[in-house]
């Protein structure tokens, strides 16, 4: 690996296993661009890095291989899978198929102590996104969305989606987190909350889909 491609990853220590450890910090260099699509990266080169052998960090690339985070290239590492536009407009149209109107069916005034409890994580996405912490951003942001599409009761749904939002990723976050942008994003949540718990399905659905094209154009400022 060249000294330009260098990560700032940092060192791990005992709390959680070293496995999980890696593969979270890995996560958040993915999230935040450090790592680049078609780079590869030798497990080895990033062990030293982490300060820890080689196999709990081979042991999180093959966890991250099989969420489709990166694949791996015989005798030389893991490569950094790279989405087209083509991709992200089919995820975005599949996202859009299944959130939207599923979301917008839960609108209802008598389950508002339902939708009251998801308020901590929508308040949460937002001091992340105004302090620019990534990480803590995309975990409350996963977080928030799976518990509100698990409020529908159908389980299988929730795993579709959550695999759908893994596979996209969110590569242009750093460059909306520098423009000041994020937290934009992030007070959608609590427009949604506030439609839901109001019974507006109407308004629901309409918050649902721009947020959903919202996270395309995140996708889209990856490069900018």
């Amino acid at each position: 690996m060249a000294a330009e491609d260098r990560l700032d990853l940092p060192m791990v220590g005992e709390r959680q296993s070293l496995r999980e450890q890696v593969a979270q910090a890995l996560r958040a260099a993915l999230i935040t661009g450090e790592m680049r699509p078609g780079v590869v990266y030798s497990a080895p080169v990033l062990a030293a890095q982490f300060g820890v052998s080689a196999t709990p960090v081979r042991e999180a690339m093959l966890d991250l291989a099989k969420a489709g985070l990166v694949e791996a290239v015989r005798n030389k590492g893991f490569r950094v899978t790279e989405l087209s536009e083509r991709d992200l407009d089919e995820l975005t149209e599949i996202r859009e198929l299944i959130e939207v109107p599923t979301v917008a069916r839960m609108a209802d005034a008598g389950r508002a102590a339902d939708f009251e409890r998801l308020r901590p994580a929508a308040e949460e996405i937002l001091a992340a996104a105004q302090r620019g912490d990534l990480l803590a951003y995309v975990d409350a942001d996963l977080r928030f969305h799976l518990e509100l599409l698990g409020l529908s009761g159908n389980g299988h749904l929730v795993e579709v989606v959550k695999d759908l939002r893994t596979r996209a990723r969110l590569y242009g976050l750093s460059q909306l987190s520098e423009r000041g942008m994020l937290a934009d994003s992030a007070r959608e949540h609590l427009a949604l909350l506030d439609a839901l718990k109001g019974g507006d399905e109407r308004a629901a659905e309409h918050i649902m889909s721009e947020h959903i094209r919202h996270v395309r154009g995140i996708w889209a400022a990856r490069e900018g």
